[in-house]
């Protein structure tokens, strides 16, 4: 499968709701920023504000955002989640986190003992011991 392909395919994100990889990060992406605008979306992610605008019309009529004007700026338009969307970004990022954890340990199996690995490991938790 092509990349291309990957992301514009539906996935399941653990609510049971189909939606693809472009779709979900920008809904992050305004969860994480509520009352962000199009053209602060397009300059985050590097797109054009067409194509930003169209990934928002599709969250909107999902459910998943909601556009609402700036006040005493009714030309500046600011986004934001509704709970449907926080909710799907939520788990979104908890599904991206379960994945890549396990992407790394799978990884580390594959070019490190055990011995290495508890090492490793032993290392990092002391290491972050100390930062906090």
């Amino acid at each position: 499968m092509l990349y291309g392909d990957y992301v514009a395919e539906n996935q399941d994100y653990g609510t049971g709701e189909l939606i693809n990889m472009v779709e979900v990060h920008t809904l992050t992406a305004i969860e994480e920023n509520p009352g962000v605008n199009i053209s602060e979306l397009a300059n985050m992610w590097n797109r054009t504000k067409g194509a930003i605008s169209q990934t928002a019309t599709k969250l909107e009529k999902k459910g998943y955002i909601q556009r609402r004007k700036q006040d005493g700026n009714a030309k500046t338009v600011m986004l934001f989640p509704t709970e449907k969307g926080i909710r799907l970004s939520q788990a979104h990022k908890r599904y991206d986190a379960i994945e890549v954890s396990k992407t790394v340990d799978e990884l580390l199996r594959a070019g490190c003992t055990p011995e290495e690995l508890d090492t490793f490991f032993k290392v990092v938790t002391k290491y972050i011991e100390i930062l906090l």
